[in-house]
Order: structure tokens, then C-alpha cells, then sequence
């Protein structure tokens, strides 16, 4: 089941910032996200905020329907127009993820992004994605998606492995990823990721090649490759503990990487982000690096978080408790925090470090300037860039950029 929401303050009902959020807004970009809560089946390692229908069947009655759910949105986009007042900054980036947001009509998803661009206006150049999957997409639905203003689409392939789906429990057999990729292509759509899992129990190196192989040939711009993590409360952590399948460690992890970024080098994807690999500039996701640099965005839907100006918060969960209190002209908002001065240095920290570009040494305070200096001499942070300013992660100081964080931030 989706985990728990974190403690804060009560949001105000009219969803009100304090004034301080503005201040300097028209420096930073602007993005949404945009949730999508449906799925026809949970996976057993997810624990994101998503819902099935036997899981909504008598919990949230026609207001956690998924036919209303596109107009549900709107509300709080409308919402948002309200909150922020006269800030005259146009969209960057939309990303509508989920979930499974392609569970919906097309034209809902394009009614979605209707609203942003009906509210705020979206820049000639904003990036416009949509998470996918494999089976609930054909020509016509990626067609349509086109047509309606999306540039972008992201596919969950995780493996080209029918046994490591299995264990999973995704439901696309493999080679439908692959000709996902040709399906957006002909439909005009520039930028196309595709998503991989590595570490799930009982993937050899073998199988985790395979899938890369078949990723890069399906010719994407982007593929993105992330460590499965076994989150308390999932069928698969059930298995783990019950013995059924086993459990990966951190060497196994340490080598898939290592065998993901070979592969995607030698096929011409850089890394931009330590999960993350694309083939220009153009290719990366603007909308994460959102997230990375401490940007602006509103999240919208059921459980999402949004961050404008240092304020941080975070909807209710339930598609019912959500659509009530938007149908009541109430914000959905289930609890926030004002970051200080302190957080978003940390912050900062922790999310620039894991960019190719590093963070600067200026965030550092006394221990942590002494900490980068020995990771230097380790081998964790690069002589060159650290010379010029700042701290930037090697290949290896990427398998250990959770441990270089912790040091650098104290």
C-alpha cells in the first residue's frame, strides 16, 4: 500500500502561501506535476500513491472515479491560479505521472494540460511529458497525445526479462517498451525515455544486459536506471521475508551500475544525473531538474507535493478525501513546512551533488569542506572540478553518493 504522508503544519483552506514564497519568483522556472492515481494492478515493489479499482471499489464512490478525474484536477489548477495571484510566469515543464496515467482517455490527459496552459500559459518551449505503459498505449492514443501538446513520453520497461517481470508483477511482456519507442517516434513525439529497474531478486548480470541492449537499441534519447528499492508493506517485501525470492545487496547494485553506465556511454547516452542518461543536452528531463535545483513546481492530485519559494506541501492521498475537498472550494492540501535557511542548504546539497555539474563548495561548512577534500584524495569527488569550485561525483563517488551527501552536509 502507498506510504504514509510526513508530519507538518495544517495548510489553510484557500490553500493561501505566506508572502515570502513570491519573493524573487520570476527568477526560478515554474513546472506542474500532475498526478494520475490509477492503475489496473499494483506492482509488488511499488509503494507510490496509487489505487486500483477493488482498492477504490466502496472507499471513494463517484468522486474517486477515474472518469471524473480529469475535470477533478482542473479544480485544483484553478486553485493554483488563485494561490499564486499575479505571478506572471509561464509553464516550463508538465509532467503527468502516476500511476498509470495512461489508464485515462487521451483527451482527459490533453484537459489536463488544457487547464495549465488556460491558467498560467505555457512557454514556446516548455517540455510536456507523460509517463507511459507499454500495454495501455497504441498509434492512435500516442497520436492523440501529440496532437494535444505533448513532446514527450516516458515508458516503463524496467526489464526486457519476462522471468524478472514476472517477479515484478508487471504486466507487458517484453519487446511491447521496445516498439512503444517507434510508435512515439511516429507520431512526432522528439523526446522519448525509457524507464529500467536494475536489482531485482534473481536478475543476473546477463539478464540486466539484455535489458540495457534492448533499451538502446529501441533508440530512445533518455533512459533512466534505478536501484529497486524493497519498501516495508509490499507483496515483494512479503516474499523477500518469507524466503521466496532473494535479496539483492549493494555489490550487486554497485555492478548493475557500473554495467548500465558502460553500456550507455559506449551508445552515446551521458550521464546528467546519477540515475540518469541522455544523449544532448535537449534529451535531458527538465522537469526533474526542476526538482534537483530547487525550482518551483505545484503538484496536483491526490498525495502530490509541490515546493514554491521554500514552502513545501503535500495533498491528501485518498482520490475521494481529495475530490471532496476540491468540490467544497477547499484546498487539498493535507499538511506543509516552511524550509529554513538550514533545510535548503542541505537540500541543495543533497540534490546538486547528484548532478553532473556538482554543487559549489560554497554550501560547505568547515567539516564538510574537510570531508571534500578527503574524498578527493579517495577518489569519490574530482580533482579538477573540486580545483574550479566545486564538488562534483566521479563514477565512483556515484556508487557512494548517499554516504558523500551525509558528509558533505555536516
Amino acid at each position: 500500500m502507498p506510504s504514509a504522508l510526513p508530519d507538518g503544519d495544517p495548510v489553510p483552506e484557500t490553500g493561501e502561501l505566506p508572502a515570502s514564497a513570491l519573493d524573487g519568483a520570476g527568477d526560478r522556472p515554474l513546472g506542474f506535476y500532475l498526478h494520475v492515481p490509477y492503475c489496473a494492478t499494483r506492482c509488488g515493489y511499488c509503494d507510490f500513491n496509487t489505487y486500483t479499482a477493488t482498492e477504490l471499489r466502496g472507499s471513494g464512490g463517484v468522486l474517486a472515479s477515474r472518469d471524473n478525474y480529469a475535470g477533478t484536477l482542473a479544480d485544483e489548477v484553478r486553485l493554483a491560479r488563485k494561490v499564486l495571484g499575479d505571478d506572471p510566469r509561464e509553464v516550463r515543464t508538465v509532467f503527468v505521472g502516476g500511476g498509470t496515467p495512461t489508464l485515462l482517455d487521451p483527451a482527459d490527459l490533453v484537459r489536463m494540460l488544457d487547464a495549465v496552459r488556460d491558467e498560467f500559459g505555457l512557454a514556446d518551449d516548455a517540455e510536456v511529458t507523460t509517463e507511459a505503459n507499454p500495454e495501455s498505449v497504441d498509434p492512435a492514443f500516442l497520436a492523440a497525445l501529440r496532437e494535444g501538446g505533448f513532446n514527450r513520453v516516458s515508458f516503463g520497461m524496467q526489464s526486457a526479462r519476462q522471468d524478472v517481470l514476472r517477479v515484478l508483477d508487471r504486466t507487458h511482456t517484453p519487446g511491447r517498451p521496445e516498439a512503444c519507442v517507434a510508435e512515439a517516434r511516429a507520431a512526432g513525439f522528439e523526446h522519448v525515455n525509457l524507464d529500467l529497474i536494475y536489482g531485482t531478486p534473481g536478475e543476473s548480470d546477463d539478464d540486466w544486459r539484455a535489458s540495457l541492449d534492448a533499451a538502446i537499441g529501441a533508440g530512445p534519447d533518455h533512459v533512466s536506471a534505478y536501484a529497486l528499492i524493497v519498501e516495508e508493506g509490499t507483496r515483494l517485501a512479503a516474499r523477500i521475508r518469507r524466503g521466496e525470492v532473494p535479496m539483492t545487496d549493494d555489490d550487486e547494485h554497485a555492478d548493475r551500475y557500473l554495467i548500465a553506465d558502460e553500456a550507455l556511454s559506449a551508445a552515446g547516452f551521458g550521464w546528467y544525473e546519477v540515475s540518469n542518461w541522455a544523449t544532448s543536452q535537449a534529451a535531458r528531463c527538465l522537469h526533474n531538474e526542476l526538482y534537483w535545483r530547487g525550482a518551483d513546481w505545484w503538484g496536483a492530485g491526490p498525495g502530490a507535493h509541490s515546493h514554491v519559494g521554500g514552502v513545501r506541501w503535500w495533498n491528501v492521498k485518498h482520490p475521494g478525501a481529495y475530490a471532496a475537498a476540491l468540490a467544497q472550494g477547499r484546498s487539498p492540501g493535507a499538511g506543509r513546512e516552511l524550509l529554513g535557511a538550514e533545510d535548503r542548504r542541505v537540500e541543495r546539497i543533497m540534490l546538486e551533488l547528484r548532478l553532473r555539474e556538482g554543487a559549489p563548495l560554497t554550501l560547505l561548512r568547515a567539516e564538510g569542506r574537510r570531508a571534500a577534500e578527503r574524498h578527493v584524495r579517495e577518489g569519490l569527488l574530482a580533482a579538477g572540478p573540486y580545483a574550479a569550485g566545486r564538488a562534483v561525483l566521479t563514477l565512483r563517488g556515484r556508487l557512494l553518493a548517499d554516504a558523500v551527501v551525509r558528509d558533505l552536509v555536516d
